[in-house]
């Protein structure tokens, strides 16, 4: 009888661990599919994640490999790519309409500034998510985003480490690469309502584009003033028409910042 109990026990034990295991890859690659599939449609880009790794009893997290593409007319390859992102959730949240996120932590993250001087991708992609979504405000004429059945609450976001690129394609495409600020947001989605994956989108994605601009007018000076560029190419002299017409561009594409 014991080795009937014994047996029964370990094959219970075995069930419960299969079953945590089932929800376990499940989760990772519905995750993924969210990610994948949402993404491109509110920020009209590219949105590609490698792998997602969720342990559901510690309620930490990573994802690897975010990529998130650059809009029509823009060369860079990408506008933001992360290696990691590390998160800590509550478990017990997955339960129920507000999924609470305790941290995201964005690791050193390649941000791509591409700039005519009077226009940049990351604004461009905001321009999009503001598009998809109605910019926040219900209007009868607004879109709707899709529709997400989970609402979000983000006790702290915060983005380190991160290397801005700057690429002034009015400069025939000349870059150089800038440290851009930590940014960090607290108590996103608070509220008993919580917010949509599109809300907390806009939000970092306005302070990553403000931060950005803010950044990217010094090396963009300098780069009009012929400082040496990222690359095997040796400095150039800008014409004074060049000149002219960078000055000018930088502050039409500052203004308001």
């Amino acid at each position: 009888m014991r080795k009937i109990l014994t047996r029964l026990l370990l094959l219970l034990i075995l069930l419960v661990v299969l079953a945590v295991l089932a929800v376990h890859f499940f989760l990772d690659g519905e995750v993924k599919r969210l990610v994948e599939t949402i993404g491109p449609q509110l920020t009209k880009v590219s949105v590609k994640l490698e792998r997602v790794n969720l342990m559901l009893l510690s309620g930490s997290g990573k994802l690897t490999g975010l990529v998130v593409g650059n809009p029509d007319g823009y060369k860079s390859p990408s506008a933001i790519s992360s290696h990691s992102i590390s998160l800590s959730l509550q478990p017990s949240s997955l339960l129920h309409d507000k999924i609470v996120i305790r941290s995201i932590n964005l690791q050193s993250p390649e941000v791509t500034f591409e700039t005519d001087l009077t226009q940049n991708n990351l604004s461009k992609i905001l321009a999009n998510l503001d598009e998809a979504t109605g910019g926040g405000k219900e209007t009868k004429e607004a879109p709707k985003e899709p529709a997400a059945k989970k609402k979000l609450e983000v006790d702290d976001f915060l983005i380190t480490g991160a290397k801005l690129h700057v690429v002034v394609t009015s400069l025939g495409g000349k870059s150089a690469t800038v440290a851009l600020p930590d940014i960090h947001l607290k108590d996103l989605g608070k509220s008993p309502e919580g917010i949509t994956p599109a809300e907390l989108s806009r939000t970092v994605l306005q302070q990553l584009e403000a931060s950005a601009a803010k950044a990217a007018e010094g090396a963009i000076v300098d780069l009009s003033k012929g400082a040496v560029y990222l690359g095997n190419e040796a400095s150039k002299v800008v014409t004074t028409n060049a000149m002219d017409k960078v000055t000018k561009g930088i502050g039409n594409l500052f203004k308001g910042k």
